[in-house]
């Protein structure tokens, strides 16, 4: 559904995109991380035929970006970092303005304002003043505006940026729902919580370069070079570790507090050998369990905190 070849940005002096990649299936939620400088807007903008690509490749639902812009524009939502909101508009008319640009017949428009509506939570607010909404319910009204044409592809830039903890779990069910009718979405964020719940492919891009992306859990596999296994023991915490560090599948050996923190290389028969084996030379065990690696601690791996 999303085609990147060789994708590239520059600028007097600057590249912003370098050579990018990226193959997304339909119905993938692609997460793109990076910090505030990376690229990230700067690739969405030329994936949403805003931005002309100083060379390389990019095609959705296999039209050309540069060749057939229109095209493209059919089959997208692009919701930008910082929108534009016209106060002076109710709610329906701000969304009817936009059908009638997207040239949805004028007789289905009521039915298709109060699907979006339905779908963003936004039913009660349809004949508010866009000024009257809070933060949260703008950001909503503008994610109603990109899926007004029922696109294909949904490109959104930082789109729970600025908003308060309980707006964010609210949007963040709102991408879930999305996922379940089908769309491919690329997401794009600094804030990885937002993105772990809901994203089965992910990308790190630092200094306009992809540094590593594709499937969630391969990525986790790959980047940590094994399992965390978290110990809880009764007893010596230091002879717990000592006992510990020289058994299978044992790499490393820190301890925290009561508990030991294993890094293991090991299926889950492994695991199951290890914990037999700890009981056999007497440590009392109170819990044993395998750490997730989240999308933060993949981060700070991979990249090394530079900007453009």
């Amino acid at each position: 559904m999303i085609r990147i070849e060789k994708l590239r940005k520059e600028y007097k002096g600057l590249t912003a995109v370098k050579d990018l990649d990226l193959n997304l299936e339909a119905g993938d939620i692609f997460g793109f991380i990076g910090p505030n400088g990376a690229g990230k807007t700067t690739t969405i903008k030329m994936l949403a035929t805003l931005l002309k690509p100083s060379s390389g490749k990019a095609y959705i639902d296999n039209v050309d970006v540069v060749a057939n812009p229109e095209a493209v524009r059919e089959r997208i939502g692009y919701m930008p970092a910082f929108f534009g909101i016209y106060d002076d508009m109710r709610v329906w008319e701000y969304l009817d303005f936009f059908a009638s640009a997207y040239r949805l017949p004028r007789n289905d428009r009521p039915r298709i304002i109060d699907d979006v509506l339905n779908l963003t939570d936004l039913i009660g607010k349809k004949d508010n003043y866009v000024e009257e909404l809070s933060t949260g319910m703008k950001q909503r009204l503008c994610l109603a505006k990109t899926l007004i044409h029922d696109p294909k592809v949904l490109l959104l830039d930082e789109p729970a940026s600025g908003l308060d903890p309980r707006a964010r779990i609210e949007i963040k069910e709102l991408f879930k729902e999305l996922k379940a009718m089908g769309k491919t979405i690329i997401i794009s964020s600094h804030i990885l919580p937002e993105l772990a719940d809901f994203c089965n492919k992910v990308g790190i891009i630092e200094r306009g370069e992809m540094l590593i992306s594709g499937d969630v859990q391969e990525i986790m596999s790959q980047v940590a070079g094994g399992k965390t296994l978290e110990i809880r023991i009764l007893g010596d915490i230091e002879t717990a570790a000592e006992a510990t560090q020289s058994l299978p599948g044992v790499r490393a050996v820190r301890t925290v507090d009561s508990r030991l923190h294993v890094d293991f290389n090991g299926d889950l028969e492994a695991q199951a050998d290890l914990n037999r084996l700890l009981v056999e030379k007497g440590l009392r065990i109170l819990s044993f369990s395998e750490q997730q690696t989240d999308l933060e601690d993949i981060f700070m791996k991979v990249t090394r905190g530079l900007v453009q």
